[in-house]
C-alpha cells in the first residue's frame, strides 16, 4: 500500500478516524507519519510490529492465524478498532469476546426485544395485582378498613392501567 500523502513510499502507519459517524482511513509512510505528528514508538516500526516483537509467535500469533468470521472475514481486532461488527455472523463467531462489552454498554448481553419486555411487564402487573388482592382480603379479615380502602384504590388504579384507561 502506497502512502496517501507523498504517493512514493510504502505505507506502514494506518490511521482511522470516525467523525460524526463517518469513517476515514489515512495510510502514511514513516517519514510522512512523523512529519504529520503520527510518529510511532520507534521510527519505521508500527505499534502492532512493536508489540508483536514482544509477543512473538506464541503471543497473538500472525495475522494469518487470527480467528476470522467465516461469512465476512472480519477479525475481533477489526471489530474492536472500528466498533462495528462486519455481519450478523460476527456476533456468533466472537460471542465470548463481545458479550462482556455488549453487557457493559446495554446492561445485558441478551436481546429480549420490546414484545418480551411488554410480556414481562404484564406478568409483573398480574403478580402485583394478586399480591394486593391477598393483602386486601387479609385487611378485611382483620377489620383494618383504612388499609383495605387504600388497597382497593390501588387495585382499581392498576386494573384501569392494564385495561388502557389510565
Amino acid at each position: 500500500m502506497i502512502c496517501q500523502y507523498c504517493g512514493k513510499h510504502e505505507a506502514t502507519t494506518h490511521i482511522k478516524k470516525i467523525i460524526n459517524g463517518r469513517a476515514e482511513q489515512i495510510d502514511l509512510c514513516p517519514s510522512c507519519a512523523s512529519r504529520l505528528g503520527y510518529g510511532g514508538i520507534f521510527p519505521g516500526l508500527g505499534l502492532s510490529d512493536f508489540l508483536g516483537s514482544f509477543l512473538g509467535e506464541h503471543g497473538g500469533g500472525s495475522r494469518a492465524q487470527t480467528l476470522r468470521c467465516p461469512q465476512c472475514g472480519c477479525s475481533f481486532e477489526d471489530i474492536a478498532e472500528s466498533g462495528l461488527a462486519g455481519c450478523a455472523q460476527c456476533y456468533q463467531t466472537f460471542r465470548d469476546r463481545l458479550a462482556p462489552s455488549i453487557a457493559r454498554i446495554h446492561g445485558k448481553a441478551r436481546h429480549v426485544g420490546k414484545a418480551a419486555q411488554a410480556a414481562d411487564a404484564r406478568v409483573r402487573a398480574r403478580s402485583r395485582l394478586d399480591t394486593l388482592r391477598e393483602e386486601l382480603n387479609s385487611a378485611v379479615s382483620e377489620q383494618n378498613f383504612e388499609r383495605a380502602a387504600q388497597l382497593r384504590d390501588e387495585i382499581k388504579a392498576l386494573e384501569s392501567e392494564a385495561n388502557g384507561n389510565g
